[in-house]
């Protein structure tokens, strides 16, 4: 009887350990998400930022190809 109490309560602290943990980690995936929920990323940069590409436009076919190439010769 003894080691069935003991057993009983070492589970219902495991869980409770468990379930603390749970709503722990979903407060904090909460509270990041709202932090960056406001986050303006595609906002027009400040200073002296460079733009680093220029897409030309031009035939669909030769530039899917050509980027491909570009990829395959440099890595990029």
């Amino acid at each position: 009887m003894r080691n069935t109490a003991r057993l009983i309560f070492q589970v219902l602290r495991v869980f409770l350990l468990f379930a603390a943990c749970t709503i722990m980690f979903y407060y904090g995936i909460i509270w990041v998400s709202q932090e960056y929920e406001n986050y303006r990323r595609y906002d027009e940069p400040e200073g002296t930022a460079v733009k680093v590409i220029q897409q030309h436009e031009s035939d669909e076919e030769s530039d899917w190809l050509s980027r491909l190439l570009f990829f395959y010769s440099n890595g990029e």
